[in-house]
């Protein structure tokens, strides 16, 4: 046993001269970026956009295990986890103290259990468990941050059996954003455990340009709110975030993700038609799709939206391009996004409040004009025949998802 403290000692004491070493490392004007180092490599995770249920959106600081508990459940027994919602992720305020080793602990009122054994119940249930910290000295709930503990905060992420990491960037003081998100990434390649990581600082520092090979997605713009449209408090609309996040396309790809933040959908402050633009919109982007809602007042409507599997395989085609918006006229928009089948995804968006006939094309699409292509309805589920466009009639505030099929001979795609 003493041997044992003694070994316990030595490993947090060369953690804390490592941790030193590479913050004193981060002050070098002279120290090449992480992102140009010819010796990073990315971890390889993460080949499609993450998916699953994160608390914040619903549950803010509020969160404890029984509700973590009964959410992994809800994703098994409501079909979730078959869609491919995988991830759940316990965002603040589950911190409690830091002992006298520095290693991070549990709330132990909220978390009585220990993460460790909340971990284990959720790999139990057949997902991946995810968790929250941040690259400050402080979290944004003003819990302990990791910075100065990087190693020690992965190792225990790794002992607990922690898959994801979202890593937020409150009170951060005047550190660089680059090297404190390499830092971290760093420490969780040292764990031994394959986690992916989350970085989650609002686009402030433009991550898309040097976190491919540190991170797997990234925050493009502030919170998203449960609206339309608008900032309201901090928090952007949803319409304000897809215009934030669609010009950033070219830097998204497999394994790394432009993050335009987590699904709102289910919170109670947009309607239906909403929730299925919402919906629409992360899935030609390419988006992470993290639920938000609380899952056992899931209305068979928004399960609809939730699961409809046609959307979900445009958000996870394995091609991993992000769709573009490739036309506006007013409140009409089309959007498209070329699919690993050779077909493509295109979407009617009506951003306007009143109905709107819209007309495309195959060549929006990517495809030679005139073209003929098989058509498909994805939220009605339904084919709609061999067509070279046409024009549909969208709902205020609502879209038309269509998945289109070249015939053989006109399988190599444009776009």
């Amino acid at each position: 046993m003493m041997m044992m403290r003694a070994l316990g000692r030595f490993a947090v004491a060369v953690m804390v001269l490592l941790q030193s070493t590479l913050a004193s490392a981060q002050l070098d004007p002279n120290r090449t970026p992480p992102s140009l180092d010819p010796a990073r490599t990315a971890n390889g995770l993460a080949p499609t956009p993450p998916m699953g249920w994160n608390s914040w959106n619903r549950f803010g600081c509020e969160v404890n295990e029984a509700i973590v508990r009964k959410a992994a459940d809800r994703i098994v027994a409501t079909g979730m986890a078959g869609a491919g919602y995988r991830f759940v992720v316990i965002d603040d305020c589950w911190h409690g103290k830091r002992d006298g080793a520095g290693f991070i602990t549990a709330d132990p009122a909220r978390f009585p259990s220990g993460i460790k054994a909340l971990a284990d119940y959720v790999h139990s249930r057949g997902l991946k468990f995810g968790i929250y910290s941040d690259a400050g000295a402080m979290t944004c709930g003003k819990r302990p941050g990791s910075q100065g503990h990087e190693y020690q905060d992965a190792l225990t992420y790794a002992r607990w059996g922690v898959d994801y990491l979202k890593y937020d960037w409150c009170y951060t003081g005047s550190r660089n954003a680059e090297e404190a998100y390499a830092l971290m990434a760093e420490a969780l390649k040292a764990s031994g455990r394959p986690i992916v990581f989350s970085i989650c600082e609002w686009g402030q520092n433009q991550p898309w340009k040097w976190a491919a090979r540190i991170g797997n997605l990234w925050r493009t713009t502030g919170d998203i709110g449960d609206h339309w449209q608008g900032k309201r408090d901090w928090r952007l609309g949803i319409v304000d975030i897809a215009d934030l996040n669609e010009p950033l396309a070219a830097y998204a790809g497999p394994g790394h993700w432009n993050d335009p933040d987590m699904l709102e959908i289910g919170n109670g402050g947009m309607s239906d038609t909403e929730y299925r633009s919402h919906f629409s919109l992360w899935a030609m982007m390419a988006a992470p799709l993290m639920a938000g809602n609380d899952l056992d007042r899931m209305t068979p409507a928004l399960a609809d939206i939730l699961l409809n599997r046609e959307v979900i395989a445009v958000d996870q085609d394995r091609l991993g391009r992000q769709g573009r918006r490739v036309s506006r006229d007013g409140d009409a928009e089309l959007w498209a996004r070329p699919l690993a089948d050779g077909g493509a995804a295109l979407l009617l968006f009506n951003r306007g409040s009143r109905a709107r006939a819209i007309d495309w094309s195959a060549a929006d699409a990517g495809f030679a004009p005139g073209a003929r292509l098989g058509v498909r309805d994805l939220w009605a589920h339904r084919a709609l025949g061999s067509a070279s466009g046409g024009r549909l009639t969208v709902a205020p505030h609502g879209v038309i998802m269509l998945r289109l099929t070249p015939a053989s001979a006109e399988r190599t795609h444009r776009g």
